[in-house]
């Protein structure tokens, strides 16, 4: 079984930093992608950056030039720098999966369960 554990959420102030940590472990033969999605209150969940096994990234425009995804493929571990944060930044983060599942070498997708970010103006 395939699960994932995030952590490094918390409150900062606008203008500061924050950095997210979701390690994946199980029986994983290959991972296709990691990212982060977050979802603020009364809002749809969105993506925030997204990066593939090739290290191709994808971010939010609204994260664009303040957010770095980067990957530690001997860890399983994806993670998320947040600078120059700003108070619509505040939402839950999820991280997320998007792997081969090792014993039927079948697509799977994880989520975590989520940790709060908080930027206060």
């Amino acid at each position: 079984q395939v699960q994932l554990v995030e952590s490094g959420g918390g409150l900062v102030q606008a203008g500061g930093s924050l950095r997210l940590s979701c390690a994946a472990s199980g029986s994983i033969f290959s991972i296709n992608a990691m990212g982060w999605y977050r979802q603020a209150p009364g809002k749809q969940r969105e993506l925030v950056a997204v990066i593939r096994s090739g290290t191709s990234t994808n971010y939010a425009d609204s994260v664009k030039g303040r957010f770095t995804i980067s990957r530690d493929n001997a860890k399983n571990t994806v993670y998320l720098q947040m600078n120059s944060l700003k108070p619509e930044d505040t939402a839950v983060y999820y991280c997320n999966l998007d792997a081969l599942a090792l014993a039927t070498l079948r697509r799977v997708v994880i989520w975590g369960q989520g940790t709060q970010v908080t930027v206060s103006s």
